[in-house]
């Protein structure tokens, strides 16, 4: 008989004063938990103590995904209001959007939200009870929208954000994440000069963020859990370093889960990458065993989250939530703004 793995096995106590409603300043000063699986030690420190426990010849992976301002409002002509979530392109005018309250947004609804931008309802997504809706413009859709939308912070942020740009990781490059990769937050420009003067090659990759990898986790069992598709690339110059590193016994060190997906999905059985361009649905849960990944930088993750379930693979399901209890008693800063974790 299969082990089956319920979600509430991934369940912890949080008290709510331990989100993070603002980032850290400046980045690198937020709060670092090393677990060594190797010793089975944890050590308290600062993020910019990483280096201390990287290495030449080390590959760092990280996920260049820019997040857009993809929180935008609109109205009808009847002045009906809606809250509008861009999370997938579809094409040049289409898109998979949340929209509140759905109620208003009926197939064929038109919305106006400036001068420059309207849209139109154009179907409704079964899966998430998103709509489709195809937006209406003149000019580069991107220039506009960073003129009307919002930064899509997630709930538990409760705080308006002063900084957009602190949503954003220091070397975001290509747009289309409807939330931030955020382990990457902890990175300055000085501290990844740092990193790269020790002889650690930084490799790009890239996944856009859908709101899917948030998403809490409803069903029963993780196995009855459906991932939405996400788009990644990794390019042909990506994979040469990846397997170089990996051929010759060098680690990978992956920053935040969605690197961790991007590798994964694109690994054989023998941890070697292809270069590639598509959509990855992947769920990685115990007794997942990672084949390319070697060590991890992650912050501290949503109770019952696919994010949680993920870093367990790294240990045990046991061990993560035994350092997430520590990491509660000492106070830690949890979720997108909060510290981070290394696992080597």
């Amino acid at each position: 008989m299969g082990l089956t793995m319920k979600t509430s096995d991934f369940d912890y106590f949080l008290p709510e004063s331990l989100i993070a409603q603002t980032p850290a300043e400046p980045r690198d000063s937020s709060r670092l938990l090393v677990y060594d699986r190797e010793k089975d030690c944890i050590y308290h420190k600062h993020f910019s103590d990483i280096t201390d426990y990287l290495k030449p010849g080390d590959v760092l992976v990280r996920n260049v995904t820019k997040v857009l301002p993809a929180r935008i409002f609109a109205t009808t002509l009847s002045g009906g209001k809606i809250e509008i979530l861009l999370l997938k392109r579809l094409n040049y005018t289409d898109w998979e959007t949340l929209v509140k309250p759905g109620k208003k947004a009926k197939i064929g609804t038109h919305f106006t939200v400036n001068d420059e931008l309207s849209l139109e309802v154009t179907g409704i997504v079964e899966e998430t009870g998103g709509r489709t809706v195809r937006f209406i413009f003149d000019g580069v859709f991107e220039d506009i929208l960073y003129k009307v939308g919002e930064m899509p912070l997630p709930p538990y942020i409760t705080e308006k954000l002063k900084d957009s740009k602190r949503y954003q990781t220091v070397y975001a490059k290509v747009n289309g994440s409807a939330a931030a990769p955020t382990a990457g937050l902890h990175f300055t420009p000085e501290l990844i000069d740092r990193i790269k003067d020790m002889g650690v090659k930084i490799v790009d990759v890239l996944l856009h963020v859908g709101l899917g990898t948030f998403r809490p986790v409803k069903a029963e069992e993780i196995t009855d859990h459906h991932m939405h598709s996400e788009y990644y690339e990794i390019s042909e110059n990506a994979a040469e370093e990846i397997n170089a590193a990996k051929s010759e016994g060098r680690r990978i060190i992956a920053v935040g889960t969605t690197s961790v997906r991007t590798l994964e999905s694109a690994a054989n059985d023998f941890g070697l990458v292809k270069a590639v361009k598509g959509e990855t649905s992947i769920f990685i849960y115990p007794p997942y065993k990672m084949k390319c990944v070697d060590a991890l930088i992650t912050n501290f993750h949503l109770p019952k989250s696919t994010l949680l379930m993920l870093v367990s693979t790294m240990c045990s399901k046991e061990k993560i939530l035994e350092i997430y209890n520590l990491a509660v008693r000492e106070k830690y800063r949890f979720f997108s703004f909060g510290d981070a974790m290394f696992i080597e």
